[in-house]
């Protein structure tokens, strides 16, 4: 991914030079287990332990073999005297690459579930501030019924909840390591070996592999970040079709410090929802990644290298580019502009056809047949709309309707409230408020756990179980909607 797109923590997770460092993470690792089993002695095993890997000496070896892994361990070797034989004992390629891969897709989910606790944090908050705010709801891109604008925040919200659902899901599916031999049957290497590696390097064992960690996973990661991409999309499309000159009910953030302050290089009135944009943009390339992970699941036999070239680039670039938008999105939603007054002005633009659904149910509750209440409203809606004059005052001469309910009855039916009543049990049911102040609080865990203040945290459902260290006692803060399952068994 280009360093336009591209934030400086995800782009150190899948730098080449953090890669050579996992490799040796693994490297090592197997190394200190063929020492628990006897086989590498503790004098060799202490050198081996500050072996070093160099750039330049990796460049030399690659320019005669070809083969990045076989340079790399050369290059490692040439750090290390005689003990150096021991660098990649009983190991093939990808027990290193695949295991270093698997820390790399561990570290990236993590991070992108910052930047998803980040946005819904942000969404929160002004789903809440806007929770009465009035606006129009479009079907088919025409005016349907007024609704809540908090309502439409607190919509894209709970799919994000759901999307954290599945990345934290995927997660488990991709932290698995592998050090199993050349076709996955463990000749030549014992499978503690494999077993003690994982432990340390806070992976799980694959359950069955051949030469290679099967690429379902991969490209469960890739489809899952797709899906995040495409709620992103989703948001960003709404904010575009908003920020039309001719509905102009949101902006996008304009000319504050960090954003963009100009809109053309021609016309010099332009604002336009370029951010958003942007994130339609990234989340086609981010979508289109996903496709090449389903073409990596089928290799031949127990491994072809297939997969390798595509997936140089479409893990990196994936990860890169949701990152990228997650940390655009949250801003968007947190400065963007919201015009209640506009809302409202659009609202009234069809002169209160929006109550044509109300005026129909009350003359059903009255006794009249549905279809003949829905005829007779549609005639006197169809007659406003055409001529573009006033709803109420139609239907109030009309001869059916008026005979149904008089002007009083009428004037009830005609209060915006009416479309609002019942957005606090949505909200509710939600459990949106609550968390605009727990989701903040797992927004900032990675922060407490940096500076000692979490000794451990455990995820629950969609919620977050965090041990606080205290100077008497450990104290639990729990942060979700449900009850904890076995919470004492966790106190206990």
């Amino acid at each position: 991914m280009i360093p336009r797109y591209s934030r400086p923590e995800m782009s150190r997770i899948w730098s080449e030079d953090h890669q050579f460092g996992l490799w040796l993470k693994v490297e090592i690792a197997a190394c200190e287990a063929w020492s628990k089993l006897g086989v590498i002695d503790d004098a060799d095993m202490a050198k081996i332990r500050n072996a070093s890997f160099s750039r330049t000496e990796y460049d030399r070896q690659f320019e005669e073999t070809r083969h990045d892994l076989v340079s790399f361990t050369r290059a490692v070797a040439t750090s290390l005297g005689e003990e150096g034989r021991w660098i990649h004992h009983g190991l093939t390629s990808n027990d290193v690459k695949d295991t270093a891969l698997a820390m790399q897709l561990s570290d990236s989910t993590e991070l992108l579930l910052s930047g998803i606790d980040a946005l819904m944090s942000t969404l929160a908050s002004r789903a809440v501030e806007f929770k009465h705010t009035l606006c129009m709801g479009r079907s088919h891109g025409i005016h349907a019924e007024p609704m809540s604008f908090g309502l439409k925040l607190a919509l894209w919200w709970s799919e994000m909840r759901r999307n954290r659902e599945r990345v934290m899901a995927m997660r488990d599916r991709v932290s698995v390591g592998m050090l199993s031999g050349p076709v996955g049957t463990f000749a030549g290497i014992p499978i503690e070996i494999e077993n003690h590696v994982c432990a340390e390097l806070g992976l799980k064992p694959a359950e069955v592999s051949n030469q290679v960690i099967q690429r379902d996973r991969h490209a469960e990661y890739l489809q899952v970040l797709a899906l995040v991409a495409a709620t992103l999309d989703k948001m960003a499309t709404e904010i575009r079709a908003l920020q039309r000159t001719e509905i102009g009910e949101v902006e996008e953030p304009f000319g504050r410090p960090g954003y963009v302050s100009k809109g053309s290089s021609s016309m010099p009135h332009k604002r336009n929802p370029e951010l958003s944009e942007r994130i339609c943009g990234l989340a086609r390339v981010i979508r289109s990644n996903s496709i090449v992970g389903l073409e990596n699941v089928a290799l031949w036999h127990e491994r072809d290298i297939s997969h390798s070239s595509a997936e140089r680039v479409v893990l990196a670039d994936s990860s890169l580019a949701l990152d990228y938008i997650l940390d655009l999105m949250t801003g968007i939603i947190a400065h963007m502009t919201v015009k209640p007054d506009r809302m409202h002005r659009n609202m009234e633009m069809t002169h209160g056809l929006v109550f044509s659904p109300r005026v129909m149910l009350a003359l059903v509750e009255a006794g009249v047949e549905r279809g003949e209440a829905y005829d007779a409203v549609q005639n006197a809606a169809m007659q406003a709309l055409d001529q573009e004059t006033d709803f109420q005052s139609i239907i109030s001469e009309d001869s059916i309707i008026s005979q149904h309910l008089d002007e009083a009855a009428l004037a009830d039916l005609f209060d915006y409230g009416y479309f609002i009543e019942q957005v606090d049990q949505i909200f509710d049911r939600l459990g949106i408020e609550l968390n605009v102040s727990t989701t903040v609080l797992s927004t900032y865990m990675p922060g407490l756990v940096h500076r000692g203040k979490v000794r451990d945290t455990y995820h629950v459902s969609d919620g977050v179980l965090m041990m606080i260290a205290t100077d008497r006692i450990s104290a639990f803060d729990v942060i979700m909607d449900d009850p904890v399952p076995q919470k004492g068994v966790l106190l206990a």
